[in-house]
């Protein structure tokens, strides 16, 4: 058996040899493309995806997708930081489910930059603080961020890639345990989230809430006898143990975040284009507009309206459709829309997330 064992290990020792080499030589081509560019940013967020996209579709095990795609991320990063230093803006603090969205999509080599709220994110992006912004924009179970959509409409900022990420809430703790704890802390979003688990499993704790998930971690980490709930991320930043994991209603619960930047995503094959429109006060208004995609043959896959705050009862029309604005029939379609709508914006097109 030691001698086998002796053996996978030499052969393992091998393949990591060639690992470091390809990689090294992957990273020298990456710089080589960049120093080609007359004009660009490192980061083309349609080039990542198609890189997902080939990444799993080549995978035969018996590593999974995800865990393919988050070594591919971290290597893209790590290239990317060769040619172009980037600073993403994020709802902070720390230790939230927006900095594991950034982490998703960016990789550890960028410069993380925590913004208080929302609007600070955008303002970081606008300004040129950062060199992009990530920001939630829906819940599968609570719904639009209206913030989100307000900026939106507002921000010369594109959207240029989108990040789906699932929730998933675990308790945790310094020094309590299950049969310990008195108070649980979190954002109120996430105790609502598993108000089933903690009815039946800490019945009799208070429910606190805080400013987000990572501010009730740190205060769970300094109090004993409370625990908080919370991204994983929040008990590494605070030093918390997790006692309870995957803890939400709702297993299939998502949170859909956007990344904007100064550029358009160019096409990736499997694309998104979000847009805001008006319509005339009349009836059937809105249902001729929405014809033009499908008259086109193009997918609507959410309709969000917002009020246009007026004073007379008048909506944004909020717009997501599959395809990318360069593809000929979604071109064709938009072209009509502008043509019957008071006002249309495009906030962008973008490769649809890949996991």
């Amino acid at each position: 058996m030691a001698d086998d064992i002796a053996r996978h290990r030499a052969a393992i020792d091998a393949l990591d040899g060639k690992i470091v080499e390809l990689l090294n030589e992957r990273a020298r081509r990456a710089a080589d493309i960049g120093k080609l560019k007359t004009n660009g940013s490192a980061y083309r967020p349609e080039r990542e995806a198609e890189v997902l996209r080939r990444v799993a579709a080549a995978n035969r095990g018996p590593l999974t997708e995800a865990a393919l795609a988050r070594v591919f991320t971290e290597v893209m990063s790590a290239c990317r930081a060769l040619e172009e230093p980037l600073t993403v803006a994020y709802l902070g603090p720390a230790g939230t489910f927006s900095e594991m969205a950034l982490g998703k999509q960016f990789g550890a080599s960028v410069q993380a930059l925590p913004c208080a709220s929302i609007d600070e994110v955008f303002r970081s992006a606008e300004t040129g603080s950062a060199s992009y912004a990530v920001v939630p924009v829906e819940n599968s179970t609570d719904g639009a961020i209206g913030r989100t959509l307000d900026l939106l409409l507002a921000t010369p900022l594109r959207i240029c890639a989108e990040v789906v990420l699932r929730v998933q809430q675990n308790l945790m703790a310094k020094k309590a345990t299950m049969k310990t704890i008195r108070k649980v802390y979190s954002h109120p979003q996430s105790l609502a989230q598993c108000n089933g688990w903690l009815s039946q499993h800490l019945p009799r704790a208070a429910r606190v809430p805080a400013a987000s998930n990572a501010e009730g971690a740190r205060l769970a980490a300094k109090e004993a006898g409370a625990a908080a709930i919370g991204p994983g991320i929040a008990a590494e930043r605070y030093g918390l143990k997790i006692l309870a994991s995957s803890i939400e209603d709702d297993a299939k619960n998502r949170t859909r975040f956007l990344v904007l930047g100064g550029h358009e995503a160019a096409q990736s094959g499997k694309d998104r284009t979000s847009l805001v429109m008006t319509t005339h006060n009349r009836p059937g208004s809105l249902l001729e507009l929405i014809a033009s995609f499908s008259a086109a043959g193009v997918n609507m896959t959410r309709l969000e309206s917002r009020p246009a705050r007026t004073g007379q009862w008048e909506y944004y029309f909020y717009v997501d459709i599959e395809g990318h604005q360069q593809d000929e029939k979604v071109a064709g379609a938009l072209r009509e829309l502008r043509d019957k709508a008071p006002f249309v914006k495009i906030f962008g097109s973008y490769p649809a997330a890949v996991l």
